[in-house]
C-alpha cells in the first residue's frame, strides 16, 4: 500500500476514534483509551506490518511511562490531602480572599502565574495536577479547577522543566541530520546557540498569542460555570488580564533573548507571580464588583468530583498563612533545585536512573528516574508537612488513604494511553517489515503534501497533534522537529520559524492531551468528564493554532495579500467578533443559571471536609 491519502487516514484513525468517542459520545476516557489502543494495535500489525514483539515492547514502555504518571499524580492528590487534614487549605483559602474574594482574578494569580513558575520547573503535566486541588480548596468546581490548570499549559509550555522541550525535544531531535549540520555551519553557529535561535522565536510567538490567554481563562470561566453564564463578565477584568499576561510574558522573552531556553518560563512566571500578588495586595487593578461561582446547591452534577474542599480549621487554632503556604513554597524550592543544581541535577537524572533496556530483546528502552519525578518531591514535602503542621498520625493515615483510594480512578485510562502512544510513535521503519515511516510522521507527509507553500499555517497543528497523542511538548519536538525543518527546506521558508511555530503548536496542543487532562482530573477527584473538559479547552487551543499559523507565514512571507495575512486578519476580527457577542449576550435569571437538577455526575454537596463522597 503506497497511497500517501489511504496511509494518512489509517494513521489518523486510531485519534479520530478517541476524539469521536471522548469529546463527540463524552465517554469515560477509561472506556475509550481500551477501545482507541486496540484500534492502533490492529493497525500496526495489519497496515504497517510492524512486529509483534515490537507491539507488545512499545505497549510495555507506555506502562512504564503510564506508571510514573501515576506516580506524579499520586504526589499531588497526597499533598492536597495532607494540606486539607493539617488545616493548612482553610488558611491559604482565606489568604486569597484576603487578595481578592474574586474568583477570576484568584484564577490568573494561581493558574497563570503559579501555574507559569511550576510549569518552567518541573513541566510533564505538574501544573495542572499542583493547580487544580489548590483551586478546589479555595472553592472551585472540580471542573473549573481542572479547565484553569489545562488552559495555562500553553505558554509557558515550551520552556516547561528547566527547557526541556527546546533543549532536549529540539536540540535532541534535529541532532546530527546533515541537512541541519549545514544550516549551522552556514549560520556560523553552534548547535546549543541555534536551539537559543529558535527558542527566542518560539518565546516571541508566545508572547504575542499568550498575551490574551488570562483572557481567554476568565472568560470561559464566567461563561460555563458563572451564575448567569455570560462570558462578558470575564471582560469585566481586561485591565487586570492584560496586566497579568505582560508581567510574565516580558521577563520570558528577555530572558529567551539573554539567558536561554532554560528559564523563561521559571523566572518570568516568578517575577510575575511576584510582581502581581504584590500589586494585588495594594488594589492595583482590582475589579470594582466580586464575581464569584453560584451557590454550591445550584451548582450543574458535573461539575463536581468526589473530593470536597476543606473549610474547617483543626483544632488548636487558626495556622498562619506562613506555616499553611510553607509547603508549597518547599515544592517549588525542591523542583527548581533538582533542575537547576547541576551535581543534584545529575545524581537525581542519571546516576540513580534505572534504565529498562532492550525490552523483549527490541531496540526499545525506557528510563526511570524514580527520585528525579515530581510525585518524589511530593512526597517529601508531605512528610515534612506532617511534622511542621503537627499532624497527629490518624491525619496522616487518612491522608494517605484518600489519596490511594482516588488515585486508582486514573489508572484504566493511563494504563492504556500511554501504551497506545507509544504503539504510534514506535511504528517506524526500524519495527516494521513495510519500511514505512512511523505513523505520525506518515500523518504530518500528508498534511504537507496538501498545502505546500501553506504549510507555515500547517506546521502549529502539526505540533498540537503531537503533543495530543503522547501527552508531552517534548515528545512532539523529538517527533516533529526534523520532519518540520526538512518540509521548511524543501519548501524554501526560514526552518527556524517553522520549527519553532512546531513547537509553539506543541505547546498549545498540552491542553487537549488526553493523560495530562486524566491526571489533573484525578486530583480533584473528577473522572469520566474527559469530553466536557475537551470541549472548553479546545476553544484556546484553536485560536492558538490559528495565531501561530498565520504569525508563522506573516513572519516569514511580510504581510500582504497572502493567505497568512488573511487568516491573521480573520483571527483578528473573529476574536473582536466574539467581544460583540459576548457583551450582547443577556443576562441570565438565577434559575436560569442555576444547574440542572439530578444529570449523570455526582450530586453537588454543601458540605466541607476535604473527603471523599460516597
Amino acid at each position: 500500500m503506497d497511497s500517501l491519502l489511504v496511509l494518512s487516514l489509517f494513521a489518523l484513525a486510531p485519534i479520530a476514534v478517541i476524539g469521536v468517542l471522548i469529546a463527540g459520545l463524552r465517554w469515560p476516557a477509561k472506556h475509550a483509551m481500551p477501545i482507541g489502543f486496540v484500534v492502533v494495535v490492529v493497525i500496526a500489525l495489519t497496515v504497517w506490518d510492524m512486529d509483534s514483539v515490537a507491539v507488545a515492547a512499545a505497549s510495555v514502555q507506555g506502562l512504564i511511562i503510564a506508571l510514573t504518571l501515576l506516580w506524579i499524580v499520586f504526589g499531588a492528590l497526597l499533598l492536597l490531602e495532607t494540606l486539607t487534614k493539617s488545616g493548612a487549605m482553610s488558611t491559604i483559602r482565606a489568604g486569597f480572599t484576603t487578595i481578592s474574594p474574586d474568583r477570576r482574578v484568584q484564577a490568573i494569580i494561581i493558574g497563570w502565574l503559579f501555574g507559569s513558575f511550576i510549569e518552567g520547573a518541573s513541566g510533564f503535566g505538574t501544573p495542572a495536577a499542583v493547580v487544580a486541588p489548590l483551586l478546589l480548596a479555595l472553592g472551585f468546581p472540580a471542573m473549573a479547577a481542572v479547565m484553569v490548570g489545562l488552559i495555562i499549559q500553553s505558554t509557558p509550555v515550551s520552556f516547561g522543566a528547566v527547557g526541556t522541550p527546546m533543549v532536549v525535544g529540539i536540540g535532541e531531535g534535529l541532532a546530527g541530520a546533515p541537512g541541519v549540520e549545514d544550516r549551522i555551519s552556514v549560520l556560523g553557529v553552534t548547535m546549543p546557540d541555534y536551539v537559543s535561535r529558535v527558542a527566542l522565536e518560539v518565546a516571541s510567538m508566545h508572547a504575542i498569542i499568550g498575551f490574551l490567554i488570562p483572557m481567554f481563562l476568565v472568560c470561559l470561566l464566567c461563561g460555563f460555570f458563572g451564575e448567569n453564564k455570560r462570558f462578558a463578565d470575564g471582560l469585566k477584568v481586561w485591565k487586570f488580564a492584560l496586566y497579568a499576561a505582560l508581567a510574565m510574558t516580558v521577563p520570558y522573552v528577555l530572558v529567551a533573548a539573554t539567558l536561554g531556553p532554560e528559564f523563561p518560563s521559571l523566572i518570568g512566571g516568578a517575577v510575575g507571580l511576584a510582581l502581581v500578588m504584590f500589586t494585588s495586595s495594594r488594589g492595583f487593578l482590582m475589579p470594582e464588583e466580586t464575581w464569584d461561582f453560584p451557590a454550591r446547591e445550584r451548582w450543574d452534577s458535573r461539575w463536581t468530583g468526589n473530593i470536597e474542599p476543606d473549610a474547617t480549621v483543626r483544632a488548636g487554632g487558626k495556622m498562619s498563612i506562613v506555616m499553611a503556604w510553607t509547603p508549597y513554597a518547599v515544592v517549588a524550592v525542591l523542583l527548581v533545585m533538582t533542575r537547576t543544581v547541576p551535581p543534584l541535577t545529575t545524581f537525581l537524572d542519571t546516576t540513580t536512573a534505572i534504565p529498562i533496556e532492550n525490552i523483549f530483546g527490541t531496540a526499545i528502552s525506557q528510563t526511570v528516574q524514580p527520585l528525579f519525578l515530581p510525585g518524589t518531591v511530593f512526597l517529601v514535602v508531605c512528610l515534612l508537612t506532617n511534622v511542621l503542621h503537627r499532624m497527629s498520625v490518624d491525619q496522616v493515615k487518612q491522608s494517605w488513604k484518600v489519596a490511594g483510594s482516588q488515585i486508582a480512578g486514573a489508572g484504566v485510562a493511563l494504563l492504556f494511553a500511554l501504551p497506545l502512544v507509544r504503539v504510534f510513535i514506535n511504528s517506524g521503519a526500524d519495527f516494521n517489515a513495510s519500511g514505512m515511516a512511523s505513523m505520525p510522521l506518515v500523518l504530518a507527509e500528508g498534511a504537507a503534501a496538501l498545502t505546500g507553500q501553506g504549510w507555515p499555517i500547517i506546521a502549529p497543528w502539526i505540533g498540537a497533534l503531537g503533543a495530543f497523542v503522547a501527552g508531552s511538548n517534548t515528545v512532539s519536538n523529538l517527533t516533529f522537529s526534523l520532519f518540520q525543518f526538512s518540509t521548511a527546506t524543501e519548501i524554501g521558508v526560514s526552518p527556524e520559524t517553522v520549527v519553532a511555530t512546531q513547537a509553539v503548536g506543541g505547546a498549545a496542543g498540552n491542553m487537549i492531551t488526553i493523560h495530562n487532562i486524566v491526571a489533573a482530573s484525578a486530583t480533584v477527584g473528577l473522572l469520566g468528564r474527559e469530553g466536557d473538559l475537551i470541549r472548553k479547552t479546545i476553544i484556546p487551543t484553536v485560536y492558538y493554532c490559528l495565531a501561530a499559523g498565520a504569525i508563522s507565514f506573516v513572519w516569514i512571507n511580510g504581510f500582504g495579500l497572502n493567505a497568512g495575512s488573511f487568516l491573521l486578519v480573520a483571527v483578528l476580527l473573529g476574536l473582536a467578533a466574539l467581544v460583540v457577542l459576548m457583551r450582547r449576550q443577556p443576562v441570565r435569571s438565577h434559575a436560569d443559571g442555576a444547574g440542572r437538577a439530578g444529570g449523570d455526575g455526582p450530586a453537588a454537596g454543601s458540605g466541607a471536609g476535604g473527603r471523599r463522597r460516597s
